[in-house]
């Protein structure tokens, strides 16, 4: 039998190189000798410059850009984000005021993260949990939590996920909803095989596809969302699994999937023997009246997990990953989540249900859309004159940039302002051209903050890159 010992110590040595090397290059970041919108060299010139093969660098890269230290942009390269994942500092053009910044944006303004928070929420939230601190309730939630929660989380969920047509048969319990995400693809689509999701797609989808070994099939959009008949042809070329989508509220395009399209693609489910991970996280934000969209839900509910989380309507340092699925599903599900290691905290499970039926999260949630309307405001205000797509009530937009601006250029010249904003390319589901454009969550900054920094985006885009100083 060969001895394999020598290519495993090979690629130990070359993981931990690359690993090595991201960390010097976060740590030229950190201190500022590489800026926001600074684009790396080419990985065969990085892999020359430090000696490792080009295999190293390309690992360092993809180390790199899961760190969301950089973002790739398909035939342009490797940039410098705006912040780092974790809010931190990504380089002085973020941290601190540069010489010569408009009046109003001096410190960093976070237009890359979308977490609102409106005032008045912690304290609202703080009152939930001294019931929970009392010794007889807090006991309880020492207990390990269970997939499919406890009685009274169920009842409570039940009653925020259900809509006009649709309640869920079955539900579970992740710790927050990317994990739900996780385990949703994770359930219905087997290592090797292939998940659709839309050309443009929540960034945090293509880590957990690699991870699960799962290939994504992007799949084209309009104005009204996904295509169905897309999904068809693509399924005709190769098996498609699952499909994930966001049909309300699209991050980044704010598209709202109308009825008639979530009818189409619910035949198509059923055409392909498909199935569908629904993410509704900014649902709560929709006009949810009987003109409102049905869920893909009520449309296919044998093909459809429904996701969903507090992490909008409350905040994601305190939150929990909902999971409403069709029976014959729920068992498949709740060993994806064991065997992922996402199912929630007990005590968790405990906090959202006492803020879902003391009437906590719908306050806070009715707060976050009044919130969210005058936000909209704000950016029509300020981008009036511009080409930006963004549904009704979102707590984000997608501005299709003027020429002759590039979207790594643009990232670039917010930076050196104090402002962060997410370049198409981030939402990329494939290979191919970058959209020109940028995503602004605008939830982090308060609206003082929020119109001073539009406004100043307003006046890059009108100036150009040249007066901005951009190559």
């Amino acid at each position: 039998m060969p001895d394999d010992r020598g290519a495993d110590d090979r690629k130990t040595a070359d993981r931990r190189t690359a690993d090595s090397l991201a960390a010097a290059v976060a740590t030229d970041i950190a201190a500022g000798r590489l800026c926001p919108g600074d684009r790396l060299p080419p990985q065969r010139e990085f892999a020359r410059r430090h000696g490792v093969a080009v295999s190293t660098a390309a690992r360092t890269y993809r180390e790199l850009v899961r760190r969301g230290l950089v973002v790739g942009e398909i035939g342009r390269g490797t940039f410098v984000r705006g912040a780092s994942a974790n809010g931190g500092a990504a380089g002085p053009g973020v941290t601190g005021a540069r010489a010569g910044a408009p009046s109003g944006v001096g410190a960093r303004v976070d237009l890359e993260r979308n977490f609102p928070t409106v005032p008045g929420q912690a304290a609202l939230m703080a009152r939930g949990l001294s019931r929970m601190l009392r010794p007889d309730v807090f006991t309880e939630a020492l207990r390990p939590a269970r997939p499919e929660g406890t009685p009274a989380a169920r009842a409570a969920a039940a009653a925020l996920l259900t809509r006009a047509g649709w309640a869920p048969e079955r539900l579970l319990f992740a710790g927050n909803g990317r994990q739900a995400i996780a385990a949703g693809i994770a359930a219905l689509v087997p290592a090797g095989e292939r998940l659709g999701v839309e050309a443009l797609t929540y960034p945090v989808v293509r880590g957990i596809a690699a991870r699960l070994g799962v290939a994504l099939v992007p799949l084209p959009m309009d104005e009204a969302g996904l295509l169905p008949e897309a999904l068809a042809a693509a399924h005709r070329k190769g098996p498609v699994r699952a499909v994930y989508l966001q049909p309300t509220l699209h991050n980044p395009l704010g598209v709202t999937m109308p009825p008639s399209r979530r009818a189409a693609l619910a035949e198509v489910l059923r055409e392909i023997d498909g199935y569908a991970v629904e993410d509704d996280i900014y649902g709560f934000l929709y006009d949810e009246s009987p003109a409102g969209a049905p869920a893909l839900a009520a449309l296919a509910p044998e093909r459809t997990i429904l996701v969903d989380s507090l992490s909008k309507r409350l905040a994601p340092g305190l939150t929990v990953g909902f999971i409403g699925a069709p029976t014959g599903l729920a068992d498949r599900l709740a060993t994806a989540l064991r065997t992922g290691a996402w199912t929630t905290s007990r005590f968790a499970l405990d906090a959202a249900t006492q803020w879902l039926t003391d009437g906590t999260v719908e306050q806070v949630a009715a707060a976050k859309r009044r919130d969210a309307d005058e936000r909209q405001q704000l950016v029509r205000e300020a981008l009036g004159d511009f080409t930006v797509h963004a549904g009704p009530g979102a707590y984000h937009c997608w501005w299709e940039l003027p020429a002759p601006w590039r979207a790594d250029m643009f990232v670039a010249a917010a930076a050196r302002q104090g402002i962060a904003v997410t370049p198409g390319a981030a939402f990329a589901a494939g290979a191919g051209h970058a959209p020109n454009a940028v995503r602004l969550a605008l939830a982090p900054p308060d609206h003082a903050e929020l119109a001073a920094a539009l406004t100043v985006l307003a006046g890059l885009a009108r100036n150009g890159p040249d007066d901005a100083g951009v190559e």
